[in-house]
């Protein structure tokens, strides 16, 4: 893709990180609960290269006003979808233009995520500047932990954090997890785990015997804020309060870090995750959305 030159209130794109987080990075900053994907995308392709999810190069592109002042970010890491924050319906459709400027066609964009509002207002843009057809195909919902509420009481069993040892039961029920929610991998799921563990990202909820029974990962501390993750527990051991003791866990030790704020994503289609997180003690922020887009049809 090549990047024409933009005008003084437009969007900017680039490749190059370093100049991305230079220009857009106090404005993901300023408000890390609602830009927490593109702050943790950031940090995953600063400390482990521009292939961390693919072998496209990712591009990262941010809008300025007549000021200069950046009002709103997007990014990509090929192959999976363009991620976007809040923006307004102007914007949405600008940036719709100059990704097509710069090349991305209705076969090479697979779809957008982001800001439930902002995404519905891109995908429609996207339509009628290519022909592609958008489906929503997932609505979540952005939680923070208020005042936790360990769940009580605790099932039998213990919490830890996952070793290496246990890379491959973290590999088999990260796979598990997106199978599940119909999610395509970011990465191969033992390399996954072994990042994730390698930075004691991974906490087990272990049964009295050593077997584990339940998994909830989460993002090291970025601009104050941690995300909780991939909470999962086998079909056989569910219903026994080992993915909330679990998750409690993980959000008591990011609580114990510096991060001033703790969140977490629920599929808005599972009103089970989302019962259980209020109940823990999360309360709602925003809706999200990601939309996928099918090429037009030849013809």
């Amino acid at each position: 893709m090549a990047f024409p030159f933009p005008s003084p209130s437009s969007w900017h794109i680039t490749r190059d990180l370093d100049l991305f987080l230079d220009r857009a990075g106090p404005f993901l900053r300023s408000e890390p609960a609602a830009h927490t994907v593109q702050l943790s995308v950031t940090d995953a392709v600063r400390t482990r290269g521009a292939q961390a999810y693919g072998d496209e190069a990712p591009y990262f592109a941010w809008f300025t006003d007549p000021e200069g002042a950046v009002r709103a970010t997007a990014l990509r890491t090929p192959p999976f979808p363009l991620q976007l924050t809040d923006t307004t319906p102007d914007a949405a459709d600008a940036l719709a233009g100059r990704l097509a400027e710069a090349g991305e066609t209705d076969e090479t964009l697979p779809g957008v995520g982001g800001p439930a509002e902002a995404t519905a207002e891109f995908a429609a843009a996207w339509e009628r500047r290519t022909g592609a057809v958008g489906r929503l195909v997932m609505r979540q919902r952005l939680y923070r932990l208020g005042t936790l509420t360990v769940p009580e009481p605790a099932p039998p069993g213990k919490a830890r954090v996952a070793t290496a040892e246990d890379l491959g039961v973290v590999a088999r029920w990260y796979d598990a997890f997106l199978t599940e929610a119909g999610e395509p991998a970011r990465e191969d799921p033992e390399k996954w785990a072994g990042t994730r563990i390698a930075y004691g990202g991974i906490t087990l909820w272990e049964l009295p015997d050593g077997t584990p029974a339940a998994m909830a990962g989460a993002t090291p501390p970025i601009a104050g804020q941690v995300r909780v993750m991939s909470v999962y527990t086998p079909v056989a051991l569910r219903r026994r309060g080992y993915a909330g003791a679990a998750t409690a866990e993980v959000s008591r030790a990011a609580l114990a870090t510096d991060a001033g704020e703790v969140l977490l994503f629920t599929d808005l289609a599972n009103p089970t995750s989302n019962g259980l997180y209020q109940r823990i003690g999360y309360r709602p922020v925003q809706d999200f959305a990601t939309y996928t887009f099918t090429p037009r049809a030849a013809g």
